[in-house]
């Protein structure tokens, strides 16, 4: 099975390099490429990668990703988020709990799931507490590393 991660950047792969009018044919590259993926999780990874269609003059319109430099802002967008909410951190077996300021916690589980941690399978917010599901395949331990590098100004 493909990780989350691996399988976005296949996708992005694919839509830089083809021109691609539908998401029936984006699954058909994917299953060419061994990727099986239900259309309600590439619907999902095309948000998540902020995907949009534009005019290509000739087959209408087809899928394209947004510039580097809208990404990157985007990806500090989820670090400050992050950093604006979180208070601590707390671990039982692959169970990841993040306590936030009251109100914090969505936009801090956004920041997670948008920042695509291979670690992570899933997570739930509440108000000020998330829930972070994390693989088997990864110790906490990694789970720190990544949040530590990925978020400037965090040390765990």
């Amino acid at each position: 099975m493909t990780s989350r991660h691996d399988r976005l950047k296949i996708i992005q792969g694919i839509i830089e390099t083809n021109s691609i009018t539908s998401q029936e044919q984006l699954l058909g590259i994917l299953k060419d490429n061994n990727v099986n993926v239900t259309q309600a999780t590439l619907s999902r990874d095309l948000k998540m990668l902020k995907v949009g269609k534009v005019s290509d003059g000739a087959k209408g319109y087809i899928y394209t990703l947004p510039s580097i430099l809208n990404l990157k802002e985007s990806e500090q967008q989820y670090i400050n988020d992050f950093l604006r909410g979180f208070l601590s951190i707390a671990f039982s077996n692959n169970i990841c709990v993040i306590k936030t300021l009251p109100g914090h916690a969505n936009s801090t589980a956004a920041a997670i799931d948008n920042l695509l941690f291979d670690e992570v399978i899933g997570s739930i917010a509440g108000d000020d507490t998330i829930m972070v599901i994390l693989s088997d395949e990864y110790p906490k331990e990694d789970f720190i590393s990544s949040l530590n590098s990925k978020i400037e100004g965090l040390e765990l």
